[in-house]
């Protein structure tokens, strides 16, 4: 039986032999493509190729890519663990034809690894065509049944709908009909039990007849109204499930059954103590409901391991926003079943790191390197959400009693989505805890309001893009690294709606504008000729070109213009981005090799870089590390720059591959003395332009992620005017003392003597007070009473009634109304036998005084304080006290 990484290997073996360049795998979270946050298809690193906007050679390609599917329309989530081969994250085997062959190519080379190199049978597969759209004017696609037809007969070949059998990049662009692979997995007893042939259950949902390879072809561009217009290149673009390749291969019926994730399952039992059932052992021997949460549990947990782990090891912490938040979301996820269904009320998915990476660290190496990262981040999220968990599952045993108490049956659909929004609790675990107490909940209310804030959501977040309107046809010539003006045409443009504003996209054939990339915001400046002036407000990337934002178009697009950076932003932007390699560097030599970005922001005024260390950077090492940049600023060091160097080339010369970076066949190398860097930014011609480097601060972003602030050049002289200006105004404040530490230490030490002091002298007033109050006692049927008004702070009140406690024997009650600063404040304290005896509660009777002062407060049975805002009613609610306790 073939293992799941000979199976990897015999796939990129195949496709060599068939001319096609093996590439890497490109990271899973999508740093510099605003319409994606994430690799959801092995396609998505090939977009600006398909789209036209780069060079298609080699035209034959295939990989294996890492995938996450949990947002958008490719959201299998709430599938994942409840049925055998649903995943977030999974890899994805693709094979590319730019240009080259089509759909009979595509066809043969898939038929001929599954069948004839690893020898699935012939008789369990099933292949899909598109059949046709007569409101689109699309024909079935007669041409890829007629490939089709050359190895399987024609009851084989299913006509497929538009949702399952023509694949769209999005609303507009690339698309076309698709061909897919199923294979009929079931055993000879199931196929001769069920009574129906694998054909009857394509695409029906049945976790033994499954799609297991995608054929697209490529061969139409969907344009903003809806219209198709042939593409320019007809691609071919394929995707395959591995998991569900090896779980053919291996003759499993699970996914979770074969070594890709067994070993983790086998972890998980051994720490939890439970068992797992595989499909065969569940067929055998059906299992309990309690057996089935358990072994659904396992399996969430074991894939959503794999997609959080490798997402932070490509540089997505769990956040709150955006890829971030869908992170946490799988995690806490598997921390809910871990914690429902296996018992786990402690951390549990950090200890099945080291199985994770033993199993996949050879053909990732990004897992080993960054163990320790995943595992502190991954430990700190699952105790931060427990922690929620609990302080969730408290409130809502709160609800129930309310509920309880008020006669009801069911919980209302809003307090169940405040639970999820909130707490993050899913309705199902609400409904879980609810149906242990007896009690439903109001689902369709639940629907309403989560309705709500997506809708809430979609609006915001709504864009509307017309068609590009192409002016002239050819690929955009970046010269941003040389030039910051230069004479260009408009290639093409389009108009973009967005929350009502209205703005326009511009590619130009040549510029020297940079695109917001590698956390460097984009270049703004103008598109100037005689006739006009046109604003850029904003540069993006997008499919590896820079996109100019403007909010009026040019009178006349076709014109030609000169393309004007804003020096001024420009420069302060890359003297803030060499800085941050700098800083880098600095960093590791201080710290350790250790030392890794994990991500950073520059624009003309700030400065941030996120970088992995397990503790806080001490300010001796801080120091060090600003004096290191300094140095290298104040050694004026010139560029040295290599443009399109093949990427092995690269490595030799020093440079460090980032995980969760994505690099082509050449790259670009920055070096600057002994930082040496990819990177496609805008730096300073030299380190002496950066002027001065001052850390501003150091602090915790996750675990094992710290960040430093800090500032350059003429923010740096600004400060330092800031805090000169402030010394001298202190010293002012001293007589413009030579020695101004000595003065305010001196200062400091008379303050602390002169308070102690104070203190001494209010204890003493307390102890006078005391005595005299207690002195001067009423008894009222055998209950000594003390009241009084004093001006006193509420820490001396406290004391004070404290002190007569003390010093009254039998029965008492005490109520002291005090004020401070026009602030009231009333204490009530009684012996014990007032409480047991009398049935008083001081905390009770401090509540409906404290109405009289506009206040409120709260305590023990035997003492309590309110405070208030009324200083005039002191009196009177010093005399309710005394009348609430009915003596």
């Amino acid at each position: 039986m073939m293992t799941a990484n000979e199976i990897r290997d015999s796939y990129k073996k195949f496709f060599e032999s068939k001319q096609h360049a093996i590439v890497p795998s490109a990271p899973m979270v999508i740093k510099d493509d605003p319409t994606l946050m994430f690799t959801n298809a092995g396609m998505n690193q090939w977009k600006d190729i398909i789209l036209g906007t780069r060079d298609p050679e080699p035209r034959r390609r295939a990989d294996t890519q890492k995938c996450l599917r949990v947002s958008g329309k490719h959201n299998d989530l709430e599938e994942v663990g409840h049925d055998t081969y649903h995943h977030t994250m999974f890899e994805m085997l693709g094979n590319w034809s730019f240009g080259d062959y089509f759909k009979e190519g595509a066809i043969d080379m898939a038929w001929e690894y599954l069948v004839d190199v690893l020898k699935l049978n012939p008789a369990d597969l099933y292949v899909t065509v598109f059949e046709g759209s007569p409101e689109e004017n699309i024909p079935r696609d007669d041409e890829a049944a007629k490939y089709w037809a050359k190895h399987v007969p024609e009851d084989h070949i299913i006509n497929g709908n538009k949702h399952d059998n023509f694949w769209e990049m999005g609303d507009t662009g690339p698309c076309g009909p698709c061909s897919e692979i199923h294979v009929d997995s079931r055993t000879p007893e199931q196929k001769a039990g069920s009574g129906k042939s694998g054909r009857e259950l394509v695409n029906k949902d049945d976790p033994q007849v499954i799609e297991i390879w995608n054929l697209v072809f490529m061969q139409f561009n969907r344009k903003a109204d809806g219209s198709l217009e042939k593409l320019s290149m007809n691609v071919i673009d394929t995707g395959m499930g591995f998991e569900r390749l090896v779980r053919m291969m291996q003759g499993k019926h699970s996914n979770y059954d074969t070594d890709v994730f067994q070993p983790i399952i086998k972890a998980e039992q051994d720490i939890t103590g439970l068992k797992y059932f595989t499909f065969e052992e569940e067929t055998e021997n059906p299992i309990s409901k309690e057996q089935d949460d358990i072994n659904v549990a396992m399996r969430v947990c074991a894939d959503h391991l794999r997609a959080v782990a490798f997402s932070i090891a490509d540089g997505q912490l769990p956040s709150n926003a955006k890829a971030g938040y869908v992170i946490r979301r799988i995690l806490r996820r598997a921390v809910r079943y871990a914690y429902t269904f296996l018992g786990q009320k402690d951390g549990f998915l950090y200890k099945l790191i080291p199985t994770l990476v033993h199993e996949m660290g050879d053909a990732f190496p990004e897992l080993k390197a960054q163990q320790q990262l995943i595992t502190k981040v991954i430990k700190e999220e699952e105790d931060s959400f427990l922690r929620t968990l609990d302080k969730g599952i408290s409130l809502l045993d709160k609800a129930m009693e309310e509920l309880k108490a008020q006669g009801k049956d069911q919980l209302d659909g809003v307090q169940a989505f405040r639970m999820f929004d909130t707490y993050g609790f899913p309705l199902d675990l609400t409904e879980l805890i609810c149906r242990e107490n007896g009690f439903t909940v109001d689902e369709e209310q639940f629907n309403v309001e989560m309705q709500k804030q997506k809708d809430r959501a979609r609006n915001a977040a709504a864009v509307e893009n017309s068609d590009w309107v192409e002016l002239e046809q050819g690929e955009q010539q970046f010269v941003g690294y040389d030039y910051t003006e230069y004479n260009c045409h408009i290639l093409r443009y389009r108009k973009v709606t967005q929350k009502k504003n209205e703005f326009y996209e511009l590619v130009l054939d040549a510029t020297p504008f940079y695109g917001e990339m590698g956390g460097q915001v984009g270049d703004c400046g103008v598109l100037v000729n005689e006739n006009e002036t046109v604003e850029i407000v904003d540069t993006k990337r997008e499919n590896n070109q820079s996109v100019h934002i403007v909010k009026q178009l040019p009178k006349d697009p076709a014109a030609e213009f000169m393309a004007c950076v804003d020096t001024d932003k420009r420069n302060a932007s890359a003297a803030n981005h060499t800085a941050t390699h700098l800083l880098d560097y600095s960093l590791k030599q201080i710290l350790g090799d250790h030392v890794e970005q994990k991500g950073s922001f520059v624009s003309p005024d700030t400065l941030r870089f996120d970088f992995s260390h397990f503790e806080k950077v001490t300010d001796e090492q801080l120091r060090q590390v600003e004096r290191m940049v300094n140095d290298m600023i104040r050694q004026d060091i010139h560029i040295d720059e290599h443009r399109d160097v093949p990427f092995d080339e690269a490595k030799k010369l020093g440079a460090i591959a980032l995980f969760g970076e994505k690099y082509g066949d050449k790259v670009r190398v920055v070096r600057f003395g002994p930082s040496c860097e990819f990177c496609g930014g805008i730096h300073a011609t030299s380190t002496g332009r950066i002027g001065f480097f001052k850390i501003l601060s150091e602090s915790s972003v996750a675990a094992g992620i710290r960040r430093i602030e800090a500032t350059t050049g003429r923010d740096c002289e600004e400060r330092l005017y800031q805090m000169e200006d402030i010394l001298k105004n202190i010293k002012s404040f001293f007589n413009n003392a030579k020695d101004l530490q000595g003065v305010i230490q001196k200062y400091i030490e008379e303050h602390d003597h002169m308070k102690k002091e104070i203190e001494g002298f209010q204890t003493q007033a307390v102890e006078r007070a005391a005595q005299r109050l207690v002195e001067k006692a009423r008894e009222v049927n055998g209950v000594k009473v003390i009241t009084s008004v004093l001006p006193m702070s509420p820490a001396a009140a406290k004391d004070l009634t404290f002190k007569i406690r003390a010093a009254v024997d039998g029965s008492l009650l005490c109520v002291i109304g005090s004020h401070e600063n026009n602030k009231p404040q009333l204490s009530i304290m009684m012996s014990d036998d007032m409480v047991s005896d009398h049935g008083l509660n001081a905390g009770q009777m401090v509540r409906e005084a404290a109405k009289l002062i506009q206040g409120g407060g709260g305590g023990q049975p035997h003492f309590a304080q309110a405070g208030g805002k009324n200083v005039d009613g002191l009196s009177t609610a010093v005399d309710k006290v005394i009348a609430l306790a009915n003596l």
